[in-house]
């Protein structure tokens, strides 16, 4: 596929989340879109977003769970950018316009003190580069119409990323038994999904470590001070409705906002 053909792909999804409102799959509209070609059309809007005033602040792992690639129709996990603008904070209201078929997933998030590179890069090396770990809601969001995807078309769509939420307390790692931690989801009060960060490909450092070694593939390396979110613990519940959001790891912390 030319660069062309991929700055249309760019320019198009880039419409899509300005005006929530969501398009054809790519791969509908350019059927020769490929992994690697999705890839680079994440690229092509990262650098723009940087380009108008964005900033680059890490990277993020989807769909890792089997729960969450059963939901969606993957059978492999997904990657995308984190950038500054997609950040949102907890105790606030969230406008439901703002996205288009949104969903809550709950999941750890990683701030290093050290950087990371693949290939080769071991969980060992992972724990070494980790500063502390903080609670984390991502809202994902598809600008593909009713989330009809194969893997290029979330890849272009920078892994579905729709804005994320920190909250609770920072921790170090040797405070969080990660391998057997319950999140649960409660809307208006009702819990209305639950899982364990086993989900996520047995721990979340051992996803970090994947999501190093697969982005090493683009000459990708992760910077000290840099966020890493290694995907969701539960599968993802539809955001709807106004309402209440409480979303709880236990023994750590829980992070709460209103959709209006």
């Amino acid at each position: 596929m030319s660069a062309f053909d991929l700055n249309d792909v760019a320019a198009a999804l880039r419409t899509a989340r300005a005006e929530s409102k969501p398009i054809d799959a790519p791969t509908k509209t350019w059927p020769s879109l490929d992994a690697d070609g999705a890839f680079k059309v994440q690229q092509i809007n990262s650098i723009h977003a940087v380009q108008n005033g964005d900033r680059l602040i890490g990277y993020k792992l989807g769909n890792i769970a089997k729960v969450m690639q059963a939901a969606f129709g993957l059978d492999h996990p997904d990657y995308g950018f984190l950038h500054a603008s997609s950040f949102l904070y907890e105790g606030t209201s969230i406008a439901r316009s703002e996205f288009i078929k949104p969903f809550v997933e709950l999941e750890p998030a990683f701030v290093l003190k050290g950087p990371l590179k693949g290939p080769n890069c071991t969980v060992a090396d992972v724990i070494s580069a980790i500063d502390y770990a903080i609670p984390a809601i991502e809202i994902i969001d598809s600008r593909v119409k009713d989330w009809a995807i194969d893997l290029p078309d979330t890849l272009a769509d920078n892994g579905s990323t729709g804005a994320v939420i920190l909250g609770g307390t920072p921790r170090r790692l040797t405070d969080l038994n990660l391998s057997n931690m319950r999140g649960f989801l409660k809307f208006n009060g009702q819990e209305v999904m639950s899982g364990n960060t086993k989900n996520i490909l047995g721990n979340p450092l051992a996803a970090v470590s994947w999501l190093v070694n697969r982005l090493s593939e683009y000459g990708i390396e992760f910077e000290a001070g840099q966020l890493i979110m290694p995907g969701s613990c539960l599968e993802a519940v539809p955001m709807e409705q106004p309402g209440h959001w409480s979303c709880t790891y236990e023994g750590w912390g829980t992070i709460e906002f209103e959709i209006v």
